[in-house]
């Protein structure tokens, strides 16, 4: 702890030196931020003022709206307020509340995306029971276990990065806080604590994404037996769910499934997960969703309407 205590903050060296591409990502991932915002909000309200609430598949996705919202806040404020005002510097305690809230939000999303591939291979393969087995109580207890899952991830995480000692270099090549890029700068060896990344964000990160696989390699099976009509109503669905899925996971794996080390590219990777990935889930899950397109425009309907006979 005492040779913690020597450095009070970092030095997040961001995505580059040079002032007209930190003005271009200020101006571009400002855009972003405004629109994962306002896509996710609008995507909640549609979802809590209309009856789809009570549908297990948007109940998972008002839950991942809201995720999206959490865990990009969590990067990208800090990155813009860098981005414009050239400010890089975090302080040792909210680089260390930065790695728990990344893994924290990160994972739960992981575990809803997963809630969302079982709720779609229960409609599909077993449409008979989907409202027995995908009850309002089971969809509670899997939205509590990604939470429970989330936390079981995340403080481990936080734990290792804590025991870190640092003594010297406070500079980090990353424009966040996370493990790996912390592992650079400490003064041990990190040998031992960068497997121990790799078993918990590797292995999570890698189990789920072939449980995914697998869902959906089942769903495409016994597609076969649908109809026309059927197969493709629910190739759109899930062609949503696996969009989202790559988005997220393919970065993620090449982030966290290596042995520890860091690359430069690794900043582009992580763009993917951290903003675009979540500003895309809006555009992903409405565009192609007609239910969901026609609950926006009816609750929205019914907003302009009420405001239009008050001021009346």
């Amino acid at each position: 702890m005492e040779i913690q205590r020597n450095i009070s903050e970092f030095i997040l060296l961001g995505l580059s030196y040079d002032k007209n591409v930190q003005m271009f990502c200020f101006v571009l991932f400002l855009f972003c931020y405004l629109c994962l915002l306002v896509g996710n909000l609008l995507i909640l309200i549609s979802i809590l003022s209309s009856s789809l609430f009570h549908q297990p598949m948007y109940y998972f996705l008002s839950h991942l709206a809201s995720l999206d919202f959490c865990y990009t806040s969590s990067v990208t404020p800090k990155l813009i307020t860098d981005l414009l005002f050239g400010t890089k510097s975090i302080s040792y305690g909210n680089c260390m509340l930065q790695v728990f809230t990344m893994h924290f939000f990160g994972s739960i999303e992981i575990f809803i995306l997963t809630a969302m591939a079982f709720d779609r291979y229960v409609a599909i393969c077993k449409p008979l029971h989907y409202m027995i087995i995908m009850n309002r109580t089971r969809c509670h207890l899997l939205a509590l276990a990604a939470w429970a899952g989330g936390a079981v991830h995340s403080f481990p995480q936080l734990f290792m990065a804590i025991s870190l000692p640092f003594c010297g270099p406070n500079e980090i090549d990353h424009y966040f806080c996370d493990v790996f890029p912390l592992l650079k700068v400490a003064c041990t060896d990190t040998y031992f604590t960068g497997v121990l990344v790799l078993v918990n964000s590797g292995m999570v990160v890698l189990a789920t994404f072939v449980l995914l696989f697998g869902s959906y390699v089942i769903i495409l099976y016994t597609l076969r037996n649908h109809s026309a009509e059927g197969r493709r109503k629910a190739l759109s669905t899930c062609g949503s769910h696996v969009t989202v899925v790559c988005l997220f996971f393919a970065p993620a794996i090449f982030i966290y499934l290596r042995p520890p080390t860091t690359y430069p590219e690794d900043k582009i990777f992580a763009l993917f997960y951290t903003i675009i990935a979540p500003m895309f889930n809006p555009l992903i899950y409405t565009l192609r969703n007609t239910e969901m397109k026609n609950a926006m425009r009816k609750v929205w309907c019914q907003v302009y309407f009420q405001r239009k006979h008050t001021i009346n």
